[in-house]
């Protein structure tokens, strides 16, 4: 028998093919992880050589390994080849990030599932999340990127180029020596050289102010949710007309003083802004009000789409060149820097004079010929009607590189898999200490002979310890002024005194509930129990989880015992998680297969002006719910509940479905 040899795919293989392009409508369900459905349910259920403590083959149906203990008893790494801290910052951000997933049927882009769906639904919580999502992965990356200059000498533009990519994307120790991976709180932008961290302290490596942190990646979440406020600072502010350059200086107990900031009362303050200078700020007379409203609105969908679009392509990247366990560690890096070949090689042969020709060809092609582009595009659109997703990089050049969602879906999976749930993050009452971060010299390496950032060990030293004045430096006097929020000593009583009968009127609406709920009102008893009492026990999980449906207290538990696993609500109050899973006794109000389960969507406990409200006055933590609907409609809504996001993150990795984001 001949052989043909080794082909091209034998040394470089491709990603799976899926015919997701081409028969979008063939339905493609699966109820248990054992049919892998896509790529990462098949990471899940393999026999990985690298092994962490969720990674270890069992009998037992259910493992606890280390739900609601402390840090230091959970076994490490949960993961094999992940560190512990790494794991939970990727679970943290998951939590944050998924609130609504849908069954998706049919074949997934790129072999994983998670994808973003393209009707995915609006609202300003999640456009602050991706927000917040652009800031830790984009801005906190390309901080890492100096300017450095590039020899126009031999005119070897695009072979420099192409050789810096192929680099870059295949041999990895190249990357530290072009971009040491020094502290970005401790490099000056501008000049390269040592700075002192805006936060006083080096307190953490990979946030742009070197805040302290207890745990990995708590101080650049933080940086991302004061960069949405600061945002929101300013555009109030621009807003309402604040100056305060151009205020008379005043002093305690000035007229001013007892007058709330116009930026605490947002569209409000504008409009009396508009009044005062003579114009009448309502809809009646402000044609633009509505029209302009409305498409601001209209908007933020497509802008929140696209920017979770370029954070998910950023993530994307970025786990391609350094993946994570258990995604393939070479296969996709080579795969990308041989695509950079072909332009090598045509750097050889193609002139200085050629390239620009071609490309003011391109461009005034791309100016001036529409009637040959948009004949071609419907000609295209109707022979493929679904070539755009084809060319999308997520089926092409990053076809089987995850998310950072996806990957945490898939070590979840893993979890599952293995009978082992991963705990959730350990949480932390007390302040992160005010010392710097420990700092290797691999950090601090340099190219050549240098000193490290060209700074001696004393320089160094001076700039990591804890400064508390560079805190509050910003250099300007204008800045200073903008950003002063000083309020005046009656100010302060006023708003201890709103605060007194805030709280007084919530206590009185809980009470109210209670009332309300025994009449027979439904809403009211999904209310109940939002708000846990002080020193009450919230502590549940990985079978068991505390909740209450229909405002009956009670526990939803997950049995994988049966050949079915379900998870169900029962409202016995002897329910342990040791032996939830083998009694027959607990008579379920419900019970729902996991692989029936079609969509899980994420509820607040309160609206979210009561929350704000509630929050407030209270200075409580809300317990919010979950609402499961099946593949026949039904749905259940489960309140009350501290532990919700270790529920769904268990639901959503135990199942065959391949779920979709919304």
């Amino acid at each position: 028998m001949s052989s043909e040899g080794a082909v091209y795919k034998d040394l470089l293989p491709l990603p799976k093919e899926t015919e997701l392009e081409e028969k979008p409508e063939n339905e493609e369900l699966s109820n248990t992880m054992r049919d892998k459905p896509t790529e990462s349910h098949a990471l899940a259920m393999a026999d990985h050589e690298e092994k962490g403590a969720a990674q270890n083959g069992r009998d037992v149906e259910v493992v606890d390994l280390g739900w609601n203990e402390p840090e230091h008893t959970i076994p490490a790494p949960l993961v094999g080849g992940l560190r512990n801290e790494e794991l939970w910052v990727l679970i943290r951000r998951f939590n944050k990030q998924i609130y609504h997933v849908k069954e998706y049927p049919y074949a997934v882009a790129g072999g994983l599932d998670l994808n973003i769906a393209d009707e995915e639904e609006f609202s300003p919580d999640k456009l602050r999340s991706n927000i917040e999502r652009l800031y830790m992965t984009v801005n906190c990356s390309i901080d890492n990127y100096y300017a450095y200059f590039i020899a126009w000498t031999f005119d070897l533009l695009v072979p420099l180029f192409s050789i810096t990519i192929i680099a870059l994307i295949a041999y990895q120790p190249c990357r530290s020596v072009l971009f040491p991976p020094a502290p970005l709180a401790l490099v000056d932008s501008k000049s390269g050289s040592v700075q002192k961290p805006e936060a006083g302290v080096l307190g953490s490596h990979d946030s742009t102010t070197g805040a302290p942190e207890n745990r990995k990646g708590e101080a650049v979440e933080a940086e991302a949710s004061n960069f949405v406020n600061g945002i929101a600072s300013v555009a109030l502010s621009s807003a309402t007309g604040k100056h305060p350059q151009s205020e008379p200086p005043s002093e305690e107990g000035a007229p001013g003083d007892s007058i709330p900031d116009p930026t605490a009362i947002a569209v409000g303050a504008a409009n009396a802004k508009d009044a005062a200078s003579g114009r009448t700020p309502t809809k009646e007379h402000d044609k633009t009000k509505v029209p302009m409203e409305t498409a601001m609105w209209t908007k933020m969908r497509p802008i929140m789409h696209g920017i979770a679009d370029v954070t998910d392509t950023w993530e994307r990247f970025a786990n391609m060149l350094s993946p994570t366990p258990p995604f393939p560690q070479e296969t996709n890096r080579l795969r990308v820097a041989a695509l950079i070949v072909p332009v090598l090689l045509m750097s050889m042969f193609i002139t200085s004079y050629m390239f620009v020709k071609g490309l003011t060809f391109g461009a005034g092609f791309g100016f001036f010929g529409d009637p040959v582009i948009s004949r071609a595009l419907a000609l295209l659109n109707s022979r493929f009607p679904h070539w755009q997703k084809i060319l999308e990089l997520r089926n092409t050049v990053l076809k089987g590189v995850p998310t950072n969602a996806q990957l945490t879906l898939t070590l979840l999976r893993i979890g599952e898999a293995n009978k082992a749930p991963l705990p959730p993050p350990p949480q932390t009452e007390t302040a992160p200490p005010e010392e710097p971060a420990e700092i290797s010299e691999e950090q601090l390496r340099a190219t050549g002979a240098d000193w490290p950032l060209n700074a001696t060990q004393e320089e160094l030293d001076d700039a990591m310890a804890h400064n508390p004045t560079a805190v509050h430096e910003t250099g300007e006097k204008d800045i200073d002024a903008s950003n002063n929020n000083k309020y005046g000593k009656k100010r302060g009583k006023v708003f201890g005194l709103f605060k007194s009968s805030t709280k007084a009127a919530v206590e009185t609406a809980i009470g109210t509930d209670k009332l309300k709920a025994k009449a027979g009102s439904q809403h009211a008893k999904n209310r109940l129990g939002v708000i846990p009492q002080p020193g009450e026990d919230l502590t549940s999980g990985p079978i068991e989880f505390k909740s209450r449906y229909r405002g009956h207290r009670g526990h939803v538990y997950i049995t994988t015992k049966a050949t079915i696993p379900c998870v169900a609500f029962s409202e016995d109050k002897t329910i342990e998680k040791i032996d939830a899973m083998e009694r027959e006794d607990l008579h379920p109000v419900w019970s729902i297969p996991i692989g029936d389960i079609k969509e899980m969507k994420k509820i607040g406990g309160y609206g979210w002006k009561a929350k704000l409200v509630v929050g407030w006055a209270l200075d409580r933590e809300i317990a919010n719910g979950l609402e499961i609907t099946d593949r026949k409609g039904d749905v259940w809504m489960i309140t009350a509940m501290p532990l919700r996001d270790e529920l769904f993150n268990r639901l959503i990795a135990m199942g065959g479905q391949k779920w979709e984001s919304w």
